[in-house]
């Protein structure tokens, strides 16, 4: 079996775990979820081959964790390993599915499986085991095509929001001074400092400057969904953008698999400034330096009333 075909799968597994429960999209404010850790008497339990109503004949073992304690540091090894392998769950469709694939983990990871043994059954099974993944990603793609493309519909027919020619849908937020979509607006060749915060159609944030300071860049170098959009917003606003998949990283996704491939994409920006090749807005006076003078900021001109501008 290709090990290109097991990452392409596992990549859309880890994004789209949560595309059966899809949140709903309010453009007004950025959905978040918690999740919580039952605790008894500040022991955690953690169950062993555990799974909600599994009809499965495997015991469920319990075994209570203190914090600080040496079984709580093995058990954080194992969750870190999980981590690293990402989630398997949408790949499995049902609590007993669940369970073999662990017990090949554990017997592979405790040597109870042998290199040999392990051979054998993947020269048996690995056409029938890439027929499936390949057959299951395929299918976890669709999914999470299907909640983009709904998520956009629904978005368009808000009648505050505006779509382009390419798919791109914008509902503007915060008016910039100058009021919706007025002031000065980047170009394709302008470098604008913004905040921003994107999510997938299930909520999963996948990247945000919130919390960190402004980003720089141009607008030549980012994905094409954002190139158009942020033309249409005046400097200071703050929009949502919908990209389609078009306009974002196409059927491919990103090669870390962050962003899967077919998934529309969410931004919550905002414009703070057009740093450079800037249209409209009023007439701008500019210091020896070639910089935008600001009022107060001095500069050695003066106003009519005598006062720097």
């Amino acid at each position: 079996m290709k090990q290109s075909t097991c990452s392409f799968a596992l990549a859309f597994a880890a994004a789209a775990s949560s595309l059966s429960s899809t949140t709903a999209f309010t453009s007004s404010r950025l959905q978040s979820s918690t999740h919580q850790t039952p605790s008894t008497n500040n022991k955690h339990v953690s169950p062993l081959f555990a799974a909600e109503g599994s009809s499965s004949s495997v015991p469920t073992a319990i075994k209570a964790i203190e914090e600080g304690s040496h079984d709580e540091l093995m058990y954080a090894l194992g969750v870190n390993l999980a981590r690293q392998l990402g989630d398997v769950r949408p790949l499995v469709e049902n609590s007993d599915e669940l369970t073999q694939l662990a017990r090949g983990l554990l017997d592979t990871v405790v040597g109870k499986f042998d290199d040999e043994s392990q051979r054998d059954l993947l020269s048996r099974r690995g056409e029938d085991l890439n027929n499936i993944i390949v057959s299951r990603a395929n299918a976890i793609r669709q999914k999470i095509e299907d909640a983009g493309k709904a998520m956009l519909d629904e978005m368009s027919e808000n009648p505050e929001t505006a779509t382009l020619e390419c798919g791109v849908v914008i509902h503007p937020l915060e008016a910039g001074p100058d009021g919706f979509g007025k002031g000065t607006r980047p170009t394709a060749a302008s470098t604008v400092k913004v905040h921003y915060h994107g999510t997938l159609p299930d909520g999963t944030v996948f990247d945000s400057s919130l919390g960190k300071d402004p980003v720089t860049f141009p607008l030549g170098g980012v994905i094409p969904g954002w190139r158009e959009g942020l033309q249409k917003m005046g400097e200071g606003e703050t929009a949502m953008l919908g990209v389609p998949p078009a306009m974002g990283y196409g059927e491919e996704g990103t090669p870390d698999g962050r962003i899967p491939g077919g998934a529309a994409l969410f931004f919550k920006i905002q414009l703070i400034e057009v740093m450079s090749a800037g249209i409209g807005g009023g007439p701008k006076l500019l210091g020896v330096d070639g910089q935008e003078l600001k009022k107060g900021g001095g500069g050695g001109l003066l106003g009519a009333n005598g006062l720097p501008l």
